[in-house]
């Protein structure tokens, strides 16, 4: 419009022709000057609205990985979709003797096995089928350590179900620590054990309501767990993992003395939240790896694995039915699952920052995201628990075979990483 307007006052010469001409140039200028004030005005505009469309397209940390969890040149391998995949996963509970009856969903009659048709798709590139002689290889003359609740046993057993096609585990028993467990590969001397911490830190029941729902636990947020403490220093891999048990009722113990409780109900004691209990979890636990003297390996943070209860609690009503996964927009993390994500995250990367003084190395296992639209996963009623019958249905633990099958894909890529193998193919 201007340019035109320009041209067709240009065949004029009277002086209101030239008066218009200053008019116009003048207006030219200041549209000039006006628009290029406006130019970074916008853009920031454009920034803050496409900002959080790229965050939160699906479910993503604004933290950077501590270090590169890329397959090739610019593939994330935690970012991405589920496909379907029809030939189904790799073993069967009957191929695999390893598996819980809480979480051998096939044995105790779940009908449908549409669930175990779906395979996790990177954004950017495939993610390879686990290999199992690939990992026993990797890991020859090594050893690995789960360090968590059941939860980590179930990665544990996944594990082991994986690895079943080149041969079975001994046993190594643990009488000092029964609810732990561990085991040799005997033809590549490798070890995995998984130690039984729910909080990560020492706890002790509070009487007389051990063994309930609902019991009080007091948890000393400042001192690491003995079970997997006394022994963690000859591990080369330690997986770190918590979650479902800071829900319960706790009081917090710090060099010996209450400093509050979540959920517990006393008086005179500062009503505290789960997430602060959740940090200092994570703080001594790193902490105590950072200062072990003889301790060498990588540490691995797993991401909280959410539940997936619809229509009420566990002890409400609640339950898990579906059959297949649901996109993004259906299921996020919701409640305190964004947070403790958040602070999983923060305290992995204040520990990496440490390491780097100690030549120690935290890595992020970022299994969130591809969980949280697996409410298909979960044994529901099809899960029993040892010496009892199941009366409520299990949204928490997965099934083997199931979803959980893919955490241990991803740590067999990031263990080809620290070994600086080429995974572009």
């Amino acid at each position: 419009m201007i340019t035109q307007m320009d041209t067709h006052f240009s065949s004029f010469s009277s002086p209101v022709t030239v008066h218009l001409m200053e008019l116009l140039s003048t207006g030219k200028k200041l549209l000039h000057n006006a628009t290029m004030k406006l130019i970074p005005v916008t853009i920031a505009l454009i920034l803050l609205v496409m900002i959080p469309l790229n965050l939160f397209s699906h479910f993503s940390s604004p933290w950077p990985s501590p270090v590169s969890t890329k397959l090739g040149k610019k593939c994330d391998m935690f970012r991405g979709r589920w496909v379907q995949f029809p030939k189904g996963p790799s073993y069967t509970n009957v191929t695999c003797h390893h598996i819980f009856d809480q979480q051998n969903c096939m044995k105790l009659g779940r009908p449908d096995t549409e669930f175990l048709k779906w395979r996790w798709k990177p954004d950017e590139c495939e993610l390879p089928f686990f290999d199992a002689a690939q990992f026993l290889e990797l890991v020859r003359g090594k050893s690995m350590a789960f360090i968590g609740d059941s939860l980590a046993r179930n990665q544990m057993e996944s594990l082991l179900c994986l690895l079943a096609s080149e041969g079975d585990p001994v046993a190594v028993s643990n009488t000092k620590y029964p609810l732990s467990k561990s085991c040799l590969y005997t033809d590549y001397n490798f070890t995995v054990a998984s130690f039984w911490s729910p909080y990560l830190v020492k706890d002790i029941v509070a009487k007389p309501t051990a063994g309930t729902a609902d019991s009080l636990t007091n948890v000393y947020v400042d001192e690491a767990h003995e079970a997997w403490m006394s022994q963690i220093e000859k591990f080369s891999y330690v997986i770190v993992s918590a979650g479902i048990w800071f829900f319960r009722p706790q009081v917090y113990y710090e060099n010996g003395n209450i400093v509050g409780c979540h959920l517990c109900h006393k008086k005179n004691v500062t009503n505290l939240t789960a997430l602060y209990g959740y940090r200092k979890a994570f703080q001594t636990t790193f902490r105590t790896l950072l200062r072990l003297k003889n301790f060498k390996g990588v540490t691995f943070l797993r991401t909280v694995s959410p539940s997936h209860f619809e229509n009420g609690e566990w002890n409400t009503g609640g339950n898990c039915v579906r059959t297949k996964p649901v996109s993004s927009k259906e299921m996020r993390l919701e409640g305190l699952y964004p947070e403790m994500y958040s602070t999983q995250v923060e305290e992995l990367n204040a520990a990496e920052k440490l390491g780097r003084k100690r030549g120690l190395k935290f890595r992020l296992l970022d299994t969130t995201e591809a969980l949280v639209v697996r409410p298909d996963g979960h044994p529901g009623y099809y899960g029993k628990r040892v010496h009892e019958n199941m009366t409520i249905p299990d949204c928490v633990h997965w099934c083997l075979p199931g979803p959980i099958d893919t955490w241990n894909e991803f740590l067999l890529q990031m263990l080809k990483m620290e070994g600086g193998s080429s995974l572009g193919q």
